[in-house]
């Protein structure tokens, strides 16, 4: 499944990507964020293998009661969590993804790879779907839209444990992502964050106790 889905986005994001930046030079002026994800469309806009391999691995070792996830597109980086926590023997993943049409395929998805029981999948805006968390959070995974960084992670926060990873995949030079990066970055907001050149970035922040 895994490798079918990496396929599909191999073939589909850069023509995604490319409609982008010829608008943007047509325009001479970059896009705001709703409008570049309209260009988008239902490309899958997926992590990388490698990135895959560091969630799953980083689930492994916090053993996740209970992790969150933004943004699941078609289902790979929730497949890479949702097999870890699997593995672990124990907990669930909560995921989110705002396009209804993309999260009925990423529910198909998980269906087919036996990780269906695993996750619930709650389809509109994040900041309506994860609001008023009860559980502690052990994990997070944000991957959704760039500029919401910062509120899904501000929502998440008082329930996040105490050791608790925040695995952040990046895109390259985005001025979006500058307010949640400058938060994590600043450890009197109480996390350790770092930087992992995989992919186009991935900030791996670790909330203090």
């Amino acid at each position: 499944m895994l490798r079918r889905l990496h396929q599909q986005a191999e073939a589909q994001d850069p023509a995604a990507k490319r409609r982008v930046s010829e608008r943007e030079a047509e325009l001479g002026r970059r896009l705001s964020t709703p409008d570049r994800y309209e260009l988008y469309g239902d490309a899958p806009l997926a992590i990388t293998r490698e990135v895959g391999e560091l969630l799953y691995a980083l689930t492994l070792t916090r053993a996740p009661d209970r992790a969150v996830e933004f943004g699941a597109s078609l289902g790979i980086s929730t497949i890479y969590l949702a097999a870890a926590i699997r593995a672990c023997g124990h907990g669930s993943l909560l995921s989110t993804e705002r396009l209804p049409g993309k999260a009925s395929q990423a529910t198909e998805n998980l269906s087919k790879a036996g990780l269906g029981e695993l996750v619930e999948l709650r389809v509109g805006d994040a900041l309506q779907t994860l609001e008023g968390l009860s559980d502690p959070v052990d994990l997070a995974f944000l991957d959704g839209r760039n500029d919401l960084y910062l509120e899904v992670l501000r929502l998440i926060e008082p329930r996040l444990s105490p050791g608790a990873p925040v695995i952040a995949d990046l895109n390259e030079e985005d001025p979006d992502l500058l307010p949640y990066l400058h938060h994590v970055r600043d450890p009197a907001n109480g996390y350790l964050s770092v930087w992992i050149p995989l992919g186009d970035g991935v900030e791996l922040s670790v909330r203090m106790p």
